[in-house]
């Protein structure tokens, strides 16, 4: 998860594209222009089996001078001895 934050940070299209799984992988990828990442808050995670795990998570970036506020649970699997992120319920996603 951490990995995956910063790569939105550094806009590493590259990067989480190979952490995302083949399954539900986007063609593109769109990033909020002028996003200032102001920080990640992971909340929980829970392995469910062997090979599935869920990471709650909140994460804060300001843009056009307003803070957003990204509030999810993200579902992972591995496969091959690698994580992978398939996808995500966002709990809330707020500007302030």
């Amino acid at each position: 998860m951490r990995s995956r934050y910063s790569a939105f940070v550094r806009e590493d299209a590259a990067w989480l594209r190979a952490t995302w799984h083949a399954s539900t992988r986007p063609a593109e990828l769109d990033f909020e222009p002028g996003a200032r990442w102001l920080g990640l808050e992971v909340r929980r995670h829970c392995l469910i089996d062997a090979d599935h795990a869920e990471v709650e998570f909140v994460a804060r970036y300001r843009v056009a001078g307003q803070a957003v506020r990204l509030h999810e649970t993200s579902r992972f699997v591995r496969e091959g001895g690698h994580w992978f992120y398939v996808d995500g319920a966002q709990h809330e996603r707020a500007r302030k």
